[in-house]
């Protein structure tokens, strides 16, 4: 072994794409016994926070094309999370909105993203927690990185 080249697990992004991996990862399956994807997990909680949304804004916040959030939209639209209405002012454009129903379903997908941080990082201590959740998001101001993880 070249003892010049650093081995793997000093390197910070490889140590936070492993624990990246598996915290997604449990993340996803948990969803999947849900009957839905981490994207449209994502979807409905960004559209929680809004009154409504065009199929354009969802896109940006979600760093996806507008072909994938249509298909997106149209999956949680079948499931009847999501309607899909004509901009009152702009008969061309789209407005997605959350229907009752779904505004009663993600507080329980955001119960299953809690339960599976604890899983993960309950471990720590809240300073500790708090430490790693500051320097993140201090990495991600320093990088002006706002766009949602890619799914």
């Amino acid at each position: 072994m070249d003892k010049s080249i650093s081995p793997l697990e000093s390197h910070i992004g490889f140590l936070l794409r492993r624990v990246s991996n598996h915290v997604s990862d449990a993340f996803a399956r948990e969803l999947e016994a849900q009957g839905v994807s981490v994207a449209e997990w994502i979807a409905l909680r960004l559209l929680l926070d809004s009154e409504s949304s065009s199929p354009s804004e969802l896109a940006q916040a979600m760093g996806m094309t507008q072909g994938a959030i249509t298909k997106i939209t149209e999956k949680l639209q079948r499931k009847g999370w999501v309607t899909i209405n004509e901009n009152q002012e702009d008969r061309r454009g789209r407005l997605l909105n959350l229907t009752p129903g779904g505004r009663k379903f993600v507080p329980k997908l955001a119960d299953i993203a809690d339960k599976n941080d604890a899983n993960f990082f309950g471990f720590l201590s809240q300073t500790e927690s708090n430490a790693l959740r500051s320097l993140l998001n201090q990495l991600s101001e320093k990088h002006n990185w706002t766009d949602t993880p890619k799914i």
